[in-house]
């Protein structure tokens, strides 16, 4: 199998789950998220974290998602944030020229961040339009939509400078052609404190 259809497929094992998980009730999801916890600790282990912030940057969100009650916000993140990342990925490949943080993540451009941010306000649109979540308000949607670039995007550079601090490509090797389980949250980690705190 070569690498695109192995990341494609096992990429969507991975969106599968995530989402199954968390959609189908309260326990699973809860099931999940301890999972993931445990998990992404035994990968931060391997790093070079002391004496930093990174236990703090991956615990911190792992705990408080628990506390986010309505799920269907948790469902949307995942959608907004996969959106997001694919359109950014697809658009720095084909026009990337202007890199972010080429130092930490020399792949990420400013091309593919607003052709990914773009596409998140696009899909917005779309779910408002079609009220497919209907326990969310459209102030939520478009606020999340909003800032989800930005955060998923401070998730991602953060994980990154700690795997070049560490000198290690990818945190793991549980998702084949994707790395670790952090590699795969990543985006996740500053968008829930902030989800968190717009449902205080």
């Amino acid at each position: 199998m070569n690498e695109i259809k192995k990341r494609g497929l096992y990429g969507l094992i991975y969106v599968i789950i995530m989402w199954t998980a968390t959609d189908i009730s309260e326990i699973s999801f809860h099931i999940l998220f301890i999972l993931i916890l445990l998990l992404a600790t035994y990968e931060m282990l391997r790093m070079k974290a002391k004496k930093s912030l990174l236990p703090f940057i991956i615990i911190i969100p792992l705990v408080l998602i628990h506390q986010i009650k309505n799920r269907d916000i948790i469902l949307l993140m995942f959608c907004l944030t996969w959106v997001f990342d694919t359109c950014a990925y697809i658009f720095g490949i084909n026009f990337g020229k202007h890199k972010i943080i080429p130092n930490i993540s020399p792949k990420k451009s400013w091309e593919g961040f607003i052709g990914g941010a773009l596409s998140t306000i696009i899909i917005s649109y779309i779910i408002t339009y079609f009220n497919l979540f209907k326990n969310i308000n459209y102030t939520e949607l478009y606020t999340i939509s909003l800032f989800i670039p930005i955060t998923a995007s401070i998730g991602d550079f953060t994980i990154s400078y700690y795997k070049r601090k560490s000198e290690i490509k990818d945190t793991g090797n549980l998702i084949p052609g994707h790395g670790g389980i952090l590699d795969r949250i990543d985006a996740f980690l500053i968008t829930i404190p902030v989800i968190y705190l717009i449902n205080l």
